[in-house]
């Protein structure tokens, strides 16, 4: 059974169609209107084995924060419908990623209980300006609203990190290594819901 989902929201801020593949290789084609978030989509995607794709645009002008946030939301809700019941999946999963000196840390529980722990992001981290658009608080947004919608439990951690741009990228791409990991299905429970209660 396909593991896929597709999602329009259309506001009076932002307009988002979005389609993804659990199952894909990690083709993306991603235009959100936003240069920097579309290189940490693109990551996202290519890292996770996510096939992606996400056209969106929004009231920019005023600022980029509606689109992200839209954005975010839709994927999350995109991951939990194509999740399904869940049935078969590893669930639990971790990554740790470097990008030079950065190194971000994942750790994920695709639990239907949605939880979201940021740390360790560096003092000043949410004022940094990355592709002239993008803000450093913008990061941590992106995972809550991604953790609330996908009905999942995230914790995510910066362990190393001086460049905006590199702790950034790593935290999104410890994101994707984590996802693929967790949303896989595991062979050893021939599709069974692993949780003790029989549901997620």
């Amino acid at each position: 059974m396909a593991r896929t989902a597709h999602i329009v929201r259309e506001t009076s801020e932002s307009s988002i169609d979005l389609e993804l593949n659990l199952d894909g290789t990690g083709m993306t084609d991603i235009d959100t209107s936003v240069p920097f978030y579309n290189h940490m989509m693109n990551a996202l995607g290519k890292h996770s084995l996510i096939d992606l794709r996400i056209h969106a645009h929004g009231d920019t002008d005023i600022d980029v924060h509606h689109t992200v946030e839209d954005t975010a939301i839709v994927f999350g809700e995109a991951l939990r419908q194509a999740l399904g019941d869940k049935r078969g999946i590893r669930r639990f999963a971790d990554a740790t990623v470097p990008l030079d000196e950065a190194l971000a840390k994942a750790v994920v529980d695709i639990s239907g209980r949605p939880y979201c722990v940021c740390s360790g992001e560096p003092a000043g981290f949410e004022y940094c300006m990355m592709g002239g658009h993008f803000t450093g608080s913008l990061v941590r947004h992106v995972m809550e609203s991604i953790a609330l919608h996908a009905g999942i439990c995230l914790h995510m951690q910066v362990l190393a990190g001086r460049d905006p741009h590199h702790i950034a990228e790593a935290e999104f791409k410890a994101l994707a290594r984590a996802l693929r990991f967790a949303v896989e299905p595991d062979p050893r429970i021939q599709g069974l819901i692993p949780s003790t209660k029989g549901s997620l």
